[in-house]
């Protein structure tokens, strides 16, 4: 089976194409590094032909709330008529558990147009919604840094290893088209602060956390269940305590 991975050489896009070739499958990386670009069509009808399952695994240079809506909506516009052009018969797509709950972030607004366009686009198509990653956290931990202070709502966290996600991405890609969304989730759930207090702490880093219920999480006020995923979600088996180990 030929699987294009847009997004291919990224964090995700790399790990799911490596596991895919393990498989026996031939995955092909797609990004503009090789040649092909979404947000101008470059290179994808050539990518494209004889392709049985497209995986958009790809993300905005840019989180800036117009610069994010455009990429999304325009490199999945460009991406699904290709696909529709070339006989794609599986779009699959990742997303960010709790999406439809962070509408007040221009990012989970431009991933949800996303979602809406995939839904509407006659392409058979899965939707994996993932909670964040583990080597996500310190994005999160910057973007609420305030001098040397840390603003974190008080809420749950359910946070996954980015190989977890690779590898569930990898097994709905090679499965039947869902026409929905699945969620996968790491194992264990933290309080957000905490979490982020204690990873500090591990590395000497000096600021301090702040529980703050009102802290913005990239735009967005978070409720205590706003980042988990459902009781249905795919939950994952790597702890983030025997990540950290491997990280040393």
């Amino acid at each position: 089976m030929k699987v294009v991975v847009i997004g291919g050489t990224g964090l995700i896009g790399s790990k799911l194409v490596a596991k895919l070739n393990e498989h026996g499958h031939e995955a092909v990386p797609a990004a503009p590094n090789t040649g092909v670009n979404c947000l101008t069509g470059e290179g994808l009808a050539e990518v494209l032909q004889g392709a049985s399952v497209v995986v958009d695994v790809s993300n905005s240079p840019s989180f800036a709330d117009d610069d994010v809506m455009e990429f999304f909506r325009t490199s999945t516009s460009n991406l699904l008529k290709a696909e529709a052009e070339a006989g794609v018969t599986h779009h699959v797509a990742l997303s960010v558990v709790g999406t439809e709950r962070l509408q007040e972030s221009g990012y989970f607004r431009a991933k949800q147009v996303q979602e809406e366009l995939i839904k509407e686009s006659g392409i058979p198509f899965s939707i994996v919604h993932s909670t964040q990653f583990f080597e996500f956290m310190k994005g999160i931990t910057d973007a609420a840094t305030e001098g040397d202070t840390v603003h974190l709502a008080p809420v749950k966290i359910q946070p996954i290893y980015s190989d977890d996600v690779a590898a569930a991405v990898g097994r709905t890609a090679v499965g039947t088209p869902l026409g929905g969304v699945v969620e996968v989730a790491g194992p264990e759930a933290f309080q957000l602060d905490e979490l982020v207090r204690k990873a500090l702490a591990a590395k000497n880093d000096p600021r301090k956390v702040v529980a703050d219920p009102k802290a913005p999480y990239f735009g967005a006020q978070l409720q205590e269940t706003t980042l988990l995923p459902g009781p249905d979600a795919q939950i994952a088996e790597t702890r983030i305590a025997d990540w950290s180990a491997q990280q040393q």
